[in-house]
Parts: structure tokens; C-alpha cells; sequence
């Protein structure tokens, strides 16, 4: 396990590895949306015979292959990095972490890769039924790549099914079923998934108002929004649903987390929930620089508690408790959770080294402590506590926390009133008449994508300093290499990754352009 580490390397392999995952995840959410309206589409090609409909599938099925094609090259690129930056992750968590991605490329992206052939390949060579089924096969294994790297994910924040060897210094599963069940992949990956339908609803809205506007394609264009309406109108309110059940796991699992979401620096019971507000640059406390005023909030009373407890009265930890512990409420401090970690680390190196000298003797007794229950409830539970440096490490960026939450949540809102009045409008025939709609679909269409990246910036940030929850600190995860190396790849990335987001958006504008009646054939 690392211990002494260049914390100009650690920010570096962080830096590429947001790099990566957000330029992934730009193609991510449209391929996993615009499969299952790709599919809806083709049903009714096939229920009703209507070229009109057929013509409709194969344009955007050309849009979804623009899209897929780049997220797949990014993706590549994003789980190589796990060996090559993050190499003590991968071997701490490799025998767990590892399972899920390996069953993502077996079945999933198999899956998704033979039927996309299929798909764009089969028409007028197989059935049409055959070829309903390829696609919704496609939308499926798409969503199942999803299901598993968001299982992994889950796992990083909530670690179950696992048990930790001492003689290998990894976690190995004991449970699939406990990794895959757990709640907080379960409410991630539902999440996840009605998030980018509710994008790909969106996009595809957007595209068809700009042909209304440029009076092209008109009927087409209602065609695709009344399905697009429908799909994110019923997407979304899955969004608020599930968003709401993981917000409850996360108040159980990290609450740190959730203080930080909403700038609560000093636990009460019944908080309030704040529906807007403005950080300061001042701090609120002497003792922790990170804690700032507000210089001004909404609150609605008690919000919070109902939000993630269902009730009026539950105590809600804020930041101090979390740092300072409360007896009260069986919150222990964070020195004390250092302190006990750090001894879990030396026991685990008085076992290595009794192992190493022959002390056959004494390395039984001391793996016999180790692997107690009480030891592990105790002790190892804290293990990852043992790298931090200061209390302090624990807490995330509270403004980049606080603010993606809030955007994430009010433009989630904003869609579901999006999608209904995109529905009232195009079934009553009068959306062609509303063109400041038509313009207000367009730009809802880079709203989208900011929602979606302020819930990953929201997950992913506010589970600092943590890889995995409690066990492994980001600065204990890191390979060694030298620095300099990662600055190089970082910008290289970088250029490579902004020149395939530049030929993807003009390929696809070319496709827009020229339009179904020729470029959906």
C-alpha cells in the first residue's frame, strides 16, 4: 500500500481520470436513451406499416451511430487508466471491482455489438420482426454495459459482499448477490439510466424543433417529439423518484456527502432543506477554513428531514459532528477513526513481517486479531482513515457539491414541465406555433448535458477523499509514476478527446442537415 506519495501526482491522475470520464459520459447518456427510442419507433414501423415511420428509425439510428462509435473510444481509454494510474485500487479491489466490468464485456457489450450490426446492417436482409428484435436487443445491451459499470461504481461507495485477505492485502468477494443488490448501486443505476433517457428525449426534441423552425420535415419532426414527449415525460419523474431514494442512501452511507450538499456545518433535528443559496468567500468557523458563510439562503423547514427520512424530527449529522463526533448520537470523531485505522495498517504490517522472519507463531496470533470480528467492527472498518493526514481531508469541495446538486435538481424540474408542455403541444397541433418553444427546445438540448454532469460532479466530488468508502483514501490509490508522465498523457488526452467531440458534432450536423428523406436511407 502507498504511503509516501507526490500529491502533484495524485491531483494529475485525478485530473485525466475527470478528464476522461466526462468526455466518456458526453456519449453515454445518448446512447443509452436513444436506443430504447430508436426501438419504440421501429414497433410502430412495424405495427403499422408506415414507411413514414421506418424512414423516421433509420435517421436517428444513424444519429445513435455517430454517438456510439466515439463513446466507445473514450470508454476503452477510461479502464485502462484503472491499471495504469490507479494501480493500488486495482489491486486492493481488483477481485471485486474487476467482476462487474468482466461481465459487462462478456455479455453486454457482446451482446449490444452483435444485434448493432444487425441493426444497421439487417434491413430488407432479415425479417422485420428479426430486426425489431436486434434493435431492442441493441437498447438493451447498452443499458446492461451500464447496469454493471454503475454496480462497480455503487460498490466504491457503499463496500459490501467483500472480506478483506491479510496475506494478499485484498478485498475479495464473498457475496455477488450483496454486490449487486446493494441499494446504492441499485438506486444509481436506475438513476443513471432514466437520466439519459430523459437527455436523449431531449436531443431528439431539440433536432426536430430546429426542423420545424427551418419549416423541413415538419411531419417527421412531430412524429419524433410526440415519442420523444412521452418517453421523457415518464423518464423524468423516474429521475426525481429514484434521485429521491438515492439521496436517502446517501444520508445512511455517506453523510458527508449530504452535509456538504447542503452547507450543514452543525447536526439538528428536522433540518431544513435549502432550495437556493449563495456560499461566501468568509468562513464560518476558525477551525475549519473549508466551512463558509452563506450570504444568503431559501430554506424550507424541516425539508431536509422529511427528504432523506421520511419524517419531520430525525437528527441529521452535520460536518463538525462528522469531525468532531457526538456521543449523543454514536458518531465517532475523526482522530479517533485515524487513530484506530493506523493501527489496523500496523497490524496488518506486524503480520507481514512476522510472516517474512518465519514467526510462524506469533503471525497466527496476529491474523487471528486481525480477522476478529471485533477487530474488524473496530478497527479495519476504519481502515482507509489510517492515510489521512488531518480531519480536515475529510471534507469535499462544499461549493462544487452544494452548487451541482442544485443545478442537477432545478433543471430536472425544468424538464419534467419540458416534456409535458412538448406533449400537450404536438398531440393538439399547435407546437408549430410556438416558436419561442421550438427555440427554448434547442437550447435545452446543452441543459441537458449540464444536469447530467453536475450528478456526476455531485457523486463523485462529494465522496472525497475516498475511491472506496472508508477503506481507500484517493492519495493510498495511486500508482507510482513519475508526474510528469501523467501531465503529458493529460493534455494529450485532452487534444485527442476534444478533436473526436469536434468531428463527432460536425458529422452529426452534416447528418441533421441533409436530413432523413436522404440521409435516413
Amino acid at each position: 500500500m502507498n504511503e509516501l506519495l507526490d500529491l502533484s501526482l495524485v491531483d494529475w491522475s485525478r485530473a485525466q481520470f475527470a478528464l476522461t470520464a466526462m468526455y466518456h459520459w458526453l456519449f453515454v447518456p445518448l446512447t443509452l436513451g436513444i436506443t430504447f427510442i430508436l426501438a419504440i419507433m421501429e414497433t410502430i414501423y412495424v405495427k403499422t406499416g408506415n414507411p413514414e415511420w421506418k424512414k423516421i428509425t433509420k435517421f436517428w439510428m444513424k444519429v445513435f451511430g455517430i454517438n456510439f462509435a466515439i463513446g466507445v473510444a473514450t470508454g476503452i481509454i477510461l479502464e485502462f487508466e484503472f491499471g495504469t494510474n490507479w494501480s493500488t485500487y486495482s489491486w486492493f479491489v481488483g477481485d471485486i471491482f474487476g467482476a462487474p466490468l468482466a461481465i459487462e464485456g462478456i455479455m453486454a457489450f457482446f451482446m449490444e455489438s452483435t444485434f448493432i450490426a444487425v441493426m444497421f446492417f439487417g434491413w430488407e436482409k432479415v425479417s422485420k420482426r428479426f430486426h425489431l428484435v436486434s434493435t431492442w436487443l441493441t437498447a438493451l445491451g447498452a443499458n446492461l454495459s451500464a447496469l454493471w459499470i454503475l454496480v462497480a461504481n455503487g460498490w466504491m461507495q457503499f463496500p459490501v459482499g467483500m472480506q478483506f485477505n491479510p496475506d494478499t492485502a485484498r478485498n475479495e468477494m464473498v457475496n455477488f448477490w450483496d454486490v449487486f443488490l446493494s441499494p446504492v448501486a441499485t438506486s444509481k443505476f436506475l438513476h443513471t439510466i432514466f437520466s439519459g433517457f430523459e437527455l436523449a428525449s431531449i436531443f431528439v426534441i431539440g433536432i426536430s424543433a430546429w426542423y420545424i423552425l427551418k419549416k423541413r420535415e415538419v411531419i417527421f419532426a412531430r412524429k419524433s417529439i410526440l415519442v420523444s414527449a412521452v418517453f421523457g415525460l415518464i423518464s423524468s419523474v423516474f429521475v426525481i423518484g429514484f434521485g429521491h431514494f438515492s439521496t436517502q442512501q446517501v444520508a445512511y452511507h455517506q453523510p458527508m456527502k449530504l452535509a456538504a450538499m447542503e452547507g450543514l456545518y452543525q447536526g439538528k433535528n428536522g433540518p431544513g432543506l435549502i432550495a437556493m443559496g449563495v456560499l461566501s468567500t468568509k468562513q464560518s468557523d476558525p477551525e475549519y477554513k473549508q466551512l463558509k458563510n452563506f450570504l444568503f439562503r431559501v430554506e424550507i423547514p424541516r425539508g431536509l428531514s422529511l427528504l432523506a427520512y421520511f419524517n419531520t424530527t430525525q437528527f441529521m449529522p452535520g460536518i463538525k459532528d462528522l469531525l468532531n463526533g457526538n456521543s449523543e448520537h454514536n458518531i465517532l470523531s475523526a482522530p479517533e477513526k485515524i487513530v484506530r485505522g493506523k493501527e489496523a495498517i500496523q497490524l496488518l504490517k506486524d503480520y507481514k513481517m512476522a510472516l517474512d522472519n518465519g514467526n510462524a507463531d506469533e503471525a497466527t496470533q496476529l491474523r487471528a486479531k486481525f480477522m476478529s470480528d471485533d477487530f474488524q467492527k473496530n478497527y479495519f472498518k476504519y481502515f482507509g482513515y489510517g492515510y489521512l493526514k488531518s480531519p480536515t481531508d475529510l471534507i469535499p469541495s462544499i461549493p462544487m457539491v452544494f452548487y451541482s446538486f442544485r443545478i442537477m435538481v432545478m433543471l430536472g424540474t425544468y424538464f419534467v414541465f419540458f416534456f409535458l408542455f412538448a406533449f400537450l403541444w404536438v398531440t393538439r397541433g399547435t407546437l408549430d406555433k410556438k416558436k419561442w418553444f421550438l427555440r427554448l427546445a434547442i437550447i435545452t438540448m446543452p441543459l441537458a448535458y449540464i444536469a447530467s454532469m453536475s450528478g456526476w460532479t455531485l457523486a463523485e466530488v462529494g465522496r472525497q477523499p475516498w475511491v472506496i468508502q472508508d477503506l481507500l483514501p484517493t492519495v493510498a490509490a495511486v500508482s507510482h509514476i513519475n508526474a510528469s508522465a501523467v501531465q503529458v498523457t493529460f493534455w494529450l488526452f485532452a487534444f485527442v478527446f476534444t478533436l473526436l467531440l469536434i468531428a463527432e458534432v460536425k458529422i452529426m450536423a452534416k447528418q441533421i442537415k441533409i436530413g432523413p428523406k436522404d440521409g435516413g436511407h
